[in-house]
This record gives structure tokens, C-alpha cells and sequence, in this order.
């Protein structure tokens, strides 16, 4: 009965359905590979993420492996809270295992892997925070705890610990007419030994301790909007409402979003020529509409089409759906209109919680 059915449809819609028989197969071939692996996470994964979100988890992450395996390299950028909610447990033991070739995060993201880093032991948490009142919002603000949805960011122990180091290094750039990027300051508190993890942290959970480590290059657009981006600010300020000006820096010392968008003109077409690259964008933002629009740029700004070679694929996790006006939830088909992506570009959109899925995906490509 269901062959006559199917039998009546156009051949394009027919071919975009796939019998349960079918399906089986292909994951039993599937699961017996993984069985040779000894990876049962993944081998459960297989068994139990068959239908919406959870089957584009799964559809994604063996999209995702198998680009690797034929050469490919991966670009994650980070929306969001996610540093602070943990994601460098998964991200930072990616770029370990050569899963992760570059990132892309806010500046909140890129510091708070820091503070998570300096003060693991001061973070706490409000699970029910959907039922703070605004007074307990205000009384928790009072008290010095900056909630971040249920997470507590320890101000005191984070920010202020890293903040007379960077504004040192700051100085000595303006004194030595000196410019660097916001994350190449930063990396410096690794590299010259300023901070120490917490006692009760694992330097090994810091994804930008393993960037800095196995030397992952790292984009921050939008420095300006982070915590650090706004105590950058204020020593730039020479305005009126300056009162104490006995630090006045130089804007100039700190290397811009532009000049991050043209070093990725140059990583992305060296790397180019011999990797496709994959874009794997965990939540909405400008950290993801920042550097995917790179290919198009090269392309139409630059002058280079033909040249160029496209995303290789686009897997968004976020949890803004497509709506009237809603930027953020603007899926891979609106993408090809920007050429940002191409029609042969594979792409996922997963509408859920990048702290749900991401740990399934990364599961999936590390073998587990």
C-alpha cells in the first residue's frame, strides 16, 4: 500500500522520503561500525536520535564526522553564555583531538573561559530563575552576584583578578607603540605565567587554554560588547565624566573587528586550498554572522568569484525559530540568497539548546 502511495508523488518529493526499512538498514551498518570502535555513547545515540531534533543531532554529527575523516576542517563559534555554562568540557577536548581548526566567540564567551579558568570554585547556581521576582533580581545585584540565566559569574574572583595584569600589558603597549588583538593580550596571561587555575578547576575544560595551547586561532567580533570590553573602554575615555584620568589609553593599542574580518580573508582561502571547511555555529549572533560572511566578501568585495571555495557546510543550534523579523532564526536556504552558502552546501538547522546538543555532537566526533 505504501509503494502505491508513494508511486503517485512527483520523483523530487518522492526521493526526499526515507522507509523505516531503509533507515533500520543504514543504522545498523552504521552501529556496527561504532560497535568496532568500543563508542557506546555513540552507538546509543544511533539507536535513540531517529526523529526531529534529535534525528538532526544525529544526521549533523555523522555529517560532521565524516567531513573530517575526508580532510576537512571545522570552525565553531560560540554564542550566548555558553563559556560559562561549561561548553570548553566538549570544545576544549575537540581541539585537542584536531576536531576544531578555528573560533569564533563573543567577547563575553572568550573571557569568561578565563574567569572560568581563575575562580571554577566561586560560580554558583539558581535552577528555578525563571521564578525570581525583580526584586530578588535586584537584591542578588545589591549583593554582587551577576546571574547569567541560572548561572552566577563571581565577579570579585574573575574580572578583578585578570583586570590590573591586562590593564599592565595595556600600558606597555601604549608605551612601546604596540597593537594587538584582544585575544593575543589575553593569551599572554598563559604564556607569561599571570594566572593560575582555580584548585578545584581542570585547566584541561578551558577551551581557551587549549586554543592557546595547540595555537587555534581564535576571532572576536565585537570586543567592545564584554565585560573586559567595556573596562577597555573606560581607560580610553578622555571625556567629561572622567574623573580619575590618571590612566589614559590609547584606542589605537587594541587591534579592531576589522582587522580580524581581513585575517580571516587570508585563513580562510590558505586553508582553502587543500580543507573544505565546515561552519558549526552554536547559537545566533554576530558571532556566527561575522565570519560566515567572509566567503561573500571574498567574492563580491574582493572581486574573486570563481576563485573561492564555499562552505562546505552550515549546522546552526539555536533556539530562535524562523519568524516575522526574527534575524537570528534565519535558516541555510535564506543563507544561499547572501551567498553565504552555496545550493551544494550540506546544512542542518537544530532548533534546541546548544547545552542539549552539543554534548551529543561532540560525543559523536570523539569517538565515544
Amino acid at each position: 500500500m505504501l509503494e502505491l502511495k508513494l508511486e503517485k508523488l512527483s520523483p523530487a518529493l518522492r526521493n526526499l522520503i526515507v522507509l523505516e526499512e531503509s533507515s533500520k538498514a543504514s543504522h545498523k551498518t552504521i552501529c556496527e561500525n561504532v560497535k568496532s570502535s568500543q563508542a557506546p555513547i555513540t552507538e546509543y545515540a544511533m539507536r535513540t536520535l531517529q526523529h526531529c531534533n534529535g534525528g538532526a543531532t544525529l544526521q549533523a554529527a555523522l555529517w560532521l564526522k565524516e567531513h573530517l575523516k575526508n580532510g576537512g576542517k571545522i570552525m565553531v563559534t560560540i554564542a550566548g553564555a555558553l563559556s560559562s555554562f561549561q561548553v570548553g568540557v566538549m570544545l576544549a577536548e575537540l581541539i585537542r583531538k584536531d576536531k576544531v581548526h578555528i573560533i569564533s566567540a563573543t567577547g563575553a564567551n572568550h573571557e569568561e573561559s578565563y574567569y572560568r579558568y581563575v575562580a571554577h570554585s566561586h560560580y554558583a547556581y539558581i535552577p528555578r530563575y525563571t521564578e525570581l521576582t525583580p526584586k530578588q533580581e535586584a537584591e542578588l545585584r545589591d549583593t554582587g552576584l551577576r546571574r547569567i540565566t541560572d548561572t552566577f559569574l563571581p565577579e570579585d574572583e574573575s574580572v578583578r583578578i585578570l583586570e590590573p595584569h591586562l590593564l599592565k600589558m595595556w600600558q606597555t603597549a601604549q608605551e612601546k607603540g604596540e597593537r594587538y588583538f584582544p585575544h593575543e593580550y589575553f593569551r599572554r596571561l598563559f604564556s607569561e605565567g599571570l594566572i593560575e587555575c582555580d584548585s578545584a578547576g581542570n585547566p584541561n575544560d578551558s577551551w581557551a587554554y587549549a586554543a592557546w595551547k595547540h595555537n587555534v586561532p581564535i576571532v572576536i567580533p565585537g570586543f567592545e560588547d564584554s565585560t573586559m570590553g567595556n573596562i577597555f573602554a573606560s581607560y580610553t575615555y578622555d571625556g567629561k565624566y572622567r574623573e580619575d584620568k590618571s590612566v589614559i589609553l590609547n584606542q589605537n593599542i587594541m587591534k579592531t573587528g576589522l582587522e580580524y574580518f581581513t585575517s580571516l580573508y587570508d585563513w580562510y582561502m590558505e586553508t582553502a586550498k587543500d580543507h573544505p571547511i565546515a561552519f558549526l555555529q552554536l547559537g545566533g549572533g554576530i558571532a556566527a554572522d561575522f565570519p560566515i560572511c567572509a566567503v561573500p566578501s571574498l567574492k563580491h568585495d574582493l572581486g574573486l568569484h570563481g576563485k573561492v571555495r564555499d562552505w562546505a557546510g552550515f549546522i546552526e543550534i539555536g533556539s530562535s525559530p524562523m519568524s516575522y523579523g526574527s534575524y537570528s532564526g534565519a535558516g541555510g536556504k535564506e543563507k544561499i540568497t547572501w551567498d553565504k552558502l552555496s545550493t551544494e552546501s550540506y546544512y542542518q538547522i537544530i532548533q534546541s539548546d546548544a547545552t542539549a546538543v552539543f554534548p551529543w555532537i561532540a560525543a559523536v566526533l570523539l569517538d565515544l
